[in-house]
Protein backbone atom coordinates (compact mmCIF):
# COMPACT_ATOMS: atom_id res chain seq x y z
CA UNK A 1 0.00 0.00 0.00
CA UNK A 2 2.73 2.26 0.71
CA UNK A 3 4.42 2.03 -2.73
CA UNK A 4 1.19 3.07 -4.34
CA UNK A 5 0.67 5.76 -2.27
CA UNK A 6 4.18 7.13 -2.48
CA UNK A 7 4.11 6.51 -6.27
CA UNK A 8 0.73 8.21 -6.90
CA UNK A 9 1.17 10.73 -4.05
CA UNK A 10 5.32 11.59 -4.39
CA UNK A 11 4.64 14.89 -2.27
CA UNK A 12 2.56 13.43 0.24
CA UNK A 13 5.04 11.59 2.65
CA UNK A 14 4.94 10.20 6.18
CA UNK A 15 5.71 12.17 9.77
CA UNK A 16 6.01 9.33 12.06
CA UNK A 17 7.61 6.01 11.77
CA UNK A 18 4.10 4.10 12.19
CA UNK A 19 2.91 5.74 8.70
CA UNK A 20 -0.28 7.14 10.20
CA UNK A 21 0.79 10.84 9.78
CA UNK A 22 0.87 12.29 5.86
CA UNK A 23 1.89 15.74 5.45
CA UNK A 24 2.24 17.48 1.49
CA UNK A 25 1.45 18.14 -1.77
CA UNK A 26 -1.49 16.44 -3.66
CA UNK A 27 -1.05 17.05 -7.70
CA UNK A 28 -4.31 17.11 -9.59
CA UNK A 29 -5.12 17.01 -13.27
CA UNK A 30 -2.02 17.57 -15.73
CA UNK A 31 -1.45 21.23 -14.68
CA UNK A 32 0.27 20.06 -11.57
CA UNK A 33 -2.20 21.82 -9.49
CA UNK A 34 -0.42 21.85 -6.20
CA UNK A 35 -2.94 21.90 -2.83
CA UNK A 36 -1.43 21.98 0.34
CA UNK A 37 -2.77 19.39 3.20
CA UNK A 38 -2.06 16.57 5.28
CA UNK A 39 -4.17 13.37 6.41
CA UNK A 40 -3.74 11.63 9.69
CA UNK A 41 -4.70 7.80 9.00
CA UNK A 42 -6.30 5.08 11.43
CA UNK A 43 -3.73 3.29 13.40
CA UNK A 44 -2.76 -0.02 12.46
CA UNK A 45 -5.13 -1.59 14.98
CA UNK A 46 -7.61 -0.38 13.94
CA UNK A 47 -9.85 -1.94 11.39
CA UNK A 48 -8.24 -2.36 7.71
CA UNK A 49 -12.02 -2.23 6.19
CA UNK A 50 -12.75 1.65 7.20
CA UNK A 51 -10.78 4.82 7.45
CA UNK A 52 -13.60 6.03 9.37
CA UNK A 53 -11.58 7.53 12.24
CA UNK A 54 -9.62 9.13 9.35
CA UNK A 55 -9.24 13.01 9.42
CA UNK A 56 -8.27 15.02 6.82
CA UNK A 57 -6.84 18.86 7.12
CA UNK A 58 -5.83 20.74 4.37
CA UNK A 59 -5.04 24.39 2.57
CA UNK A 60 -8.03 27.25 1.98
CA UNK A 61 -7.61 26.41 -1.43
CA UNK A 62 -8.60 22.87 -0.74
CA UNK A 63 -11.34 24.07 1.25
CA UNK A 64 -12.76 26.12 -1.20
CA UNK A 65 -12.43 23.19 -4.07
CA UNK A 66 -14.14 20.86 -2.00
CA UNK A 67 -17.43 23.48 -0.50
CA UNK A 68 -20.40 21.62 -1.42
CA UNK A 69 -18.51 17.69 -1.58
CA UNK A 70 -17.55 17.21 2.17
CA UNK A 71 -20.54 15.17 2.60
CA UNK A 72 -19.03 12.58 -0.39
CA UNK A 73 -15.26 13.06 1.44
CA UNK A 74 -16.44 11.63 4.49
CA UNK A 75 -18.59 9.02 3.02
CA UNK A 76 -15.44 7.81 1.14
CA UNK A 77 -13.54 8.03 3.84
CA UNK A 78 -16.07 5.26 5.49
CA UNK A 79 -16.29 3.03 2.70
CA UNK A 80 -12.36 3.42 1.46
CA UNK A 81 -10.82 0.23 2.09
CA UNK A 82 -7.05 2.01 2.92
CA UNK A 83 -5.69 4.75 2.27
CA UNK A 84 -4.55 4.84 -1.42
CA UNK A 85 -8.19 4.44 -2.38
CA UNK A 86 -9.09 7.06 -0.93
CA UNK A 87 -6.65 9.48 -2.38
CA UNK A 88 -7.61 8.15 -6.06
CA UNK A 89 -11.36 9.15 -4.81
CA UNK A 90 -10.18 12.11 -3.65
CA UNK A 91 -8.33 13.07 -6.90
CA UNK A 92 -11.71 12.37 -8.42
CA UNK A 93 -13.55 14.38 -6.23
CA UNK A 94 -11.17 17.25 -6.89
CA UNK A 95 -11.25 16.83 -10.59
CA UNK A 96 -14.81 17.41 -10.14
CA UNK A 97 -14.55 20.54 -8.04
CA UNK A 98 -12.39 21.89 -10.71
CA UNK A 99 -14.55 21.40 -13.50
CA UNK A 100 -17.47 23.40 -11.59
CA UNK A 101 -15.67 25.68 -10.68
CA UNK A 102 -12.84 27.22 -13.28
CA UNK A 103 -11.32 29.92 -11.22
CA UNK A 104 -9.68 27.41 -8.63
CA UNK A 105 -8.08 26.30 -11.78
CA UNK A 106 -5.92 29.70 -12.29
CA UNK A 107 -4.44 28.90 -9.14
CA UNK A 108 -0.33 28.75 -9.97
CA UNK A 109 2.39 25.71 -10.04
CA UNK A 110 4.73 26.34 -7.40
CA UNK A 111 7.21 26.97 -9.56
CA UNK A 112 5.43 29.90 -10.59
CA UNK A 113 6.32 31.19 -7.03
CA UNK A 114 9.90 29.83 -6.66
CA UNK A 115 10.72 31.55 -10.34
CA UNK A 116 8.70 35.32 -9.31
CA UNK A 117 10.91 35.29 -5.80
CA UNK A 118 14.26 34.73 -7.57
CA UNK A 119 13.22 37.34 -10.25
CA UNK A 120 12.54 39.88 -7.49
CA UNK A 121 15.59 38.91 -5.78
CA UNK A 122 17.04 39.97 -9.08
CA UNK A 123 15.44 43.02 -9.77
CA UNK A 124 15.70 44.35 -5.64
CA UNK A 125 12.78 43.77 -3.05
CA UNK A 126 13.47 47.50 -3.00
CA UNK A 127 11.44 48.20 -6.03
CA UNK A 128 8.08 46.40 -4.45
CA UNK A 129 5.77 48.31 -3.16
CA UNK A 130 2.81 45.80 -3.02
CA UNK A 131 1.99 42.15 -3.86
CA UNK A 132 -1.29 41.07 -3.66
CA UNK A 133 -2.30 37.68 -1.36
CA UNK A 134 -2.82 35.97 -4.71
CA UNK A 135 1.12 36.86 -6.06
CA UNK A 136 -0.50 37.84 -9.29
CA UNK A 137 -0.81 41.71 -9.18
CA UNK A 138 2.54 43.93 -7.92
CA UNK A 139 3.33 47.57 -7.62
CA UNK A 140 7.17 48.43 -8.68
CA UNK A 141 8.47 51.36 -8.20
CA UNK A 142 11.10 54.01 -10.44
CA UNK A 143 12.82 56.61 -10.60
CA UNK A 144 13.37 58.78 -13.39
CA UNK A 145 16.79 61.20 -13.62
CA UNK A 146 14.76 64.26 -11.85
CA UNK A 147 13.74 62.39 -9.57
CA UNK A 148 10.29 61.62 -9.68
CA UNK A 149 8.78 59.24 -8.24
CA UNK A 150 6.51 56.59 -10.47
CA UNK A 151 4.40 53.35 -10.05
CA UNK A 152 4.45 50.18 -12.33
CA UNK A 153 1.53 48.22 -11.84
CA UNK A 154 1.81 45.00 -13.74
CA UNK A 155 -1.15 41.73 -13.47
CA UNK A 156 0.61 38.24 -13.93
CA UNK A 157 -0.79 35.40 -15.31
CA UNK A 158 1.72 33.25 -15.39
CA UNK A 159 5.32 34.34 -15.67
CA UNK A 160 6.02 33.68 -19.47
CA UNK A 161 2.61 35.16 -20.49
CA UNK A 162 2.72 38.69 -22.03
CA UNK A 163 1.91 40.87 -17.88
CA UNK A 164 -0.96 43.24 -18.24
CA UNK A 165 1.32 46.36 -17.34
CA UNK A 166 -0.51 49.74 -16.64
CA UNK A 167 1.21 53.76 -14.75
CA UNK A 168 0.22 57.15 -14.58
CA UNK A 169 1.25 57.88 -18.57
CA UNK A 170 0.54 60.67 -21.07
CA UNK A 171 0.73 57.84 -23.23
CA UNK A 172 -0.16 54.44 -23.85
CA UNK A 173 2.62 52.06 -22.35
CA UNK A 174 4.11 49.76 -24.91
CA UNK A 175 5.93 46.94 -23.30
CA UNK A 176 8.26 44.45 -25.77
CA UNK A 177 7.60 40.53 -23.93
CA UNK A 178 8.62 37.33 -24.87
CA UNK A 179 8.57 34.03 -22.72
CA UNK A 180 11.99 34.51 -22.04
CA UNK A 181 11.14 38.03 -20.40
CA UNK A 182 11.81 38.82 -17.04
CA UNK A 183 10.61 41.19 -14.19
CA UNK A 184 14.40 43.20 -14.61
CA UNK A 185 13.68 43.59 -18.05
CA UNK A 186 10.51 44.96 -17.66
CA UNK A 187 11.26 47.40 -15.14
CA UNK A 188 14.24 48.80 -17.86
CA UNK A 189 11.37 49.15 -20.43
CA UNK A 190 9.58 51.44 -18.24
CA UNK A 191 12.49 53.11 -17.05
CA UNK A 192 13.18 54.24 -20.86
CA UNK A 193 9.94 55.20 -20.63
CA UNK A 194 10.40 57.67 -17.71
CA UNK A 195 13.31 58.61 -19.83
CA UNK A 196 11.56 59.89 -23.07
CA UNK A 197 8.96 61.59 -21.20
CA UNK A 198 11.09 63.68 -18.39
CA UNK A 199 11.51 66.63 -20.21
CA UNK A 200 7.17 66.64 -20.55
CA UNK A 201 7.39 66.40 -16.77
CA UNK A 202 9.86 69.06 -16.32
CA UNK A 203 7.62 71.47 -18.79
CA UNK A 204 4.59 70.91 -16.79
CA UNK A 205 6.59 70.78 -13.31
CA UNK A 206 7.94 74.60 -13.73
CA UNK A 207 4.53 75.56 -15.09
CA UNK A 208 2.85 74.46 -11.52
CA UNK A 209 5.64 75.75 -9.70
CA UNK A 210 5.65 79.45 -10.86
CA UNK A 211 1.42 79.49 -11.96
CA UNK A 212 -1.75 79.08 -10.15
CA UNK A 213 -3.38 75.93 -11.66
CA UNK A 214 -6.84 75.88 -11.51
CA UNK A 215 -7.75 72.87 -13.27
CA UNK A 216 -7.20 70.24 -12.93
CA UNK A 217 -6.99 70.72 -9.03
CA UNK A 218 -4.81 67.53 -7.97
CA UNK A 219 -2.37 67.16 -11.71
CA UNK A 220 -1.57 63.39 -12.22
CA UNK A 221 1.67 62.61 -14.15
CA UNK A 222 -0.49 61.79 -17.00
CA UNK A 223 -2.66 65.11 -17.54
CA UNK A 224 -1.29 66.63 -20.51
CA UNK A 225 -3.73 69.98 -19.90
CA UNK A 226 -2.88 73.12 -17.30
CA UNK A 227 -5.86 75.77 -16.74
CA UNK A 228 -3.09 78.78 -15.87
CA UNK A 229 -4.77 81.87 -14.12
CA UNK A 230 -3.55 85.05 -15.65
CA UNK A 231 -6.34 86.99 -13.50
CA UNK A 232 -9.50 87.29 -11.65
CA UNK A 233 -12.00 85.52 -14.17
CA UNK A 234 -9.07 85.51 -16.84
CA UNK A 235 -7.38 82.05 -17.84
CA UNK A 236 -5.91 79.99 -20.84
CA UNK A 237 -5.95 76.39 -21.11
CA UNK A 238 -2.77 75.18 -22.51
CA UNK A 239 -2.80 71.65 -23.75
CA UNK A 240 1.14 70.14 -24.17
CA UNK A 241 2.21 67.59 -26.18
CA UNK A 242 3.64 64.74 -24.56
CA UNK A 243 6.32 64.21 -27.55
CA UNK A 244 7.71 67.42 -28.28
CA UNK A 245 6.52 69.48 -24.81
CA UNK A 246 8.61 72.64 -25.77
CA UNK A 247 6.84 73.44 -28.44
CA UNK A 248 3.93 75.92 -28.83
CA UNK A 249 0.64 74.37 -26.86
CA UNK A 250 -2.52 74.48 -27.91
CA UNK A 251 -4.19 77.78 -26.16
CA UNK A 252 -7.36 78.34 -25.25
CA UNK A 253 -8.32 81.57 -23.25
CA UNK A 254 -10.89 82.18 -21.20
CA UNK A 255 -12.61 84.69 -19.74
CA UNK A 256 -14.34 87.80 -20.30
CA UNK A 257 -14.36 88.23 -24.44
CA UNK A 258 -12.62 92.03 -24.06
CA UNK A 259 -9.67 90.81 -22.28
CA UNK A 260 -9.63 87.99 -23.91
CA UNK A 261 -9.48 89.59 -27.17
CA UNK A 262 -6.70 91.74 -26.11
CA UNK A 263 -4.64 88.77 -25.19
CA UNK A 264 -5.55 86.71 -28.26
CA UNK A 265 -4.35 89.56 -30.62
CA UNK A 266 -1.34 89.64 -28.50
CA UNK A 267 -0.61 85.61 -29.18
CA UNK A 268 -1.69 85.33 -32.38
CA UNK A 269 0.64 88.57 -33.11
CA UNK A 270 4.12 86.79 -31.02
CA UNK A 271 3.65 83.39 -31.26
CA UNK A 272 6.27 83.83 -34.47
CA UNK A 273 8.88 84.66 -31.83
CA UNK A 274 8.05 80.92 -30.08
CA UNK A 275 11.43 79.78 -28.73
CA UNK A 276 11.68 75.57 -28.49
CA UNK A 277 14.92 75.84 -26.48
CA UNK A 278 13.25 78.14 -24.00
CA UNK A 279 10.45 76.29 -21.69
CA UNK A 280 6.60 76.73 -22.07
CA UNK A 281 6.27 78.97 -19.01
CA UNK A 282 8.91 81.40 -19.99
CA UNK A 283 7.42 81.43 -23.90
CA UNK A 284 4.07 82.15 -22.56
CA UNK A 285 4.56 84.94 -20.84
CA UNK A 286 6.34 86.39 -23.01
CA UNK A 287 4.22 85.91 -26.36
CA UNK A 288 1.19 87.37 -24.03
CA UNK A 289 2.89 89.90 -22.59
CA UNK A 290 2.08 89.18 -18.64
CA UNK A 291 3.74 88.11 -15.74
CA UNK A 292 1.16 85.22 -14.00
CA UNK A 293 0.43 85.42 -10.97
CA UNK A 294 2.27 83.08 -8.98
CA UNK A 295 2.19 81.33 -5.40
CA UNK A 296 4.81 83.65 -4.14
CA UNK A 297 2.91 86.80 -4.97
CA UNK A 298 -0.73 86.07 -4.96
CA UNK A 299 -3.55 84.37 -3.20
CA UNK A 300 -5.14 82.22 -4.56
CA UNK A 301 -8.46 83.00 -3.08
CA UNK A 302 -8.18 86.27 -4.73
CA UNK A 303 -8.48 84.03 -8.22
CA UNK A 304 -10.84 81.59 -6.96
CA UNK A 305 -14.41 83.48 -7.80
CA UNK A 306 -17.25 81.47 -6.68
CA UNK A 307 -20.08 80.89 -9.05
CA UNK A 308 -22.76 84.21 -9.31
CA UNK A 309 -25.76 81.60 -9.11
CA UNK A 310 -24.81 78.32 -6.87
CA UNK A 311 -22.31 80.42 -5.00
CA UNK A 312 -19.26 77.89 -4.43
CA UNK A 313 -16.19 77.17 -6.78
CA UNK A 314 -16.07 73.82 -7.65
CA UNK A 315 -19.54 72.07 -9.07
CA UNK A 316 -18.44 68.51 -8.45
CA UNK A 317 -14.84 68.79 -11.08
CA UNK A 318 -15.75 71.98 -12.81
CA UNK A 319 -15.09 75.31 -11.67
CA UNK A 320 -16.49 78.79 -13.09
CA UNK A 321 -15.55 79.36 -16.77
CA UNK A 322 -18.38 81.37 -17.78
CA UNK A 323 -17.70 85.48 -17.31
CA UNK A 324 -20.37 88.09 -18.18
CA UNK A 325 -18.65 90.23 -21.16
CA UNK A 326 -20.07 93.29 -19.83
CA UNK A 327 -16.84 95.59 -18.58
CA UNK A 328 -18.32 96.49 -15.75
CA UNK A 329 -19.97 92.78 -14.13
CA UNK A 330 -17.09 90.38 -15.35
CA UNK A 331 -19.69 88.17 -13.09
CA UNK A 332 -18.49 84.38 -13.63
CA UNK A 333 -20.73 81.32 -13.75
CA UNK A 334 -20.78 77.63 -13.64
CA UNK A 335 -21.51 76.51 -17.32
CA UNK A 336 -24.22 74.03 -16.02
CA UNK A 337 -25.18 76.52 -13.21
CA UNK A 338 -25.99 79.38 -16.43
CA UNK A 339 -27.56 77.06 -18.54
CA UNK A 340 -29.98 76.15 -16.06
CA UNK A 341 -30.73 79.43 -15.20
CA UNK A 342 -31.26 80.61 -18.97
CA UNK A 343 -33.31 78.01 -19.28
CA UNK A 344 -36.04 78.62 -16.72
CA UNK A 345 -36.40 82.29 -17.92
CA UNK A 346 -39.49 83.23 -20.11
CA UNK A 347 -37.24 85.66 -22.36
CA UNK A 348 -34.52 83.36 -23.04
CA UNK A 349 -34.38 81.71 -26.51
CA UNK A 350 -31.84 78.72 -27.55
CA UNK A 351 -30.35 78.62 -31.67
CA UNK A 352 -29.41 75.02 -31.91
CA UNK A 353 -26.97 74.46 -29.05
CA UNK A 354 -26.50 78.05 -27.64
CA UNK A 355 -29.24 79.54 -25.02
CA UNK A 356 -29.61 83.65 -25.36
CA UNK A 357 -30.44 85.28 -22.64
CA UNK A 358 -29.73 88.04 -19.78
CA UNK A 359 -26.97 88.14 -16.95
CA UNK A 360 -28.70 87.59 -12.88
CA UNK A 361 -26.51 90.59 -12.37
CA UNK A 362 -26.66 93.25 -14.94
CA UNK A 363 -29.48 91.98 -17.32
CA UNK A 364 -26.81 92.51 -20.21
CA UNK A 365 -26.55 90.11 -22.80
CA UNK A 366 -24.99 86.44 -21.88
CA UNK A 367 -24.95 83.19 -24.13
CA UNK A 368 -24.21 79.89 -22.93
CA UNK A 369 -23.60 76.69 -24.42
CA UNK A 370 -25.14 73.32 -24.13
CA UNK A 371 -22.89 70.56 -22.46
CA UNK A 372 -22.58 67.45 -24.14
CA UNK A 373 -25.05 65.80 -22.10
CA UNK A 374 -27.97 68.51 -21.94
CA UNK A 375 -28.01 68.95 -25.94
Amino acid sequence: MEGSLVKDNPLLLPLNNEKTVYDGFVTVQVTQLMYVGYIISPHKNDSPKSLEKCTLHCSWQLKHLLHGYEHIVKQRLRQSADLVSFMLELKTVLEVGLKSRPECSSIPPPQYYSQLISEMETLGWDKLLFIDTEFRTLRLKAQDSSGRQHILTVKLNTLTEAPECSADLPVPLAITWTPQSTLEQLHNQFLQVLESLTEFWDVLDEIDRNTWILEPEKPSRSNTMRRIAIGNNISIKVEVDPRHPKMLPECCLLGAEHVVTLLRNKLNANMHSWNPDSSVFHNLRDVLEIEFPSPATHGKSGLSVECGICYSYRLEAAIPDQVCNNPHCGQPFHQACLHEWLRALPSSRQSFSIVFGECPYCSKPITVKMSAQKS
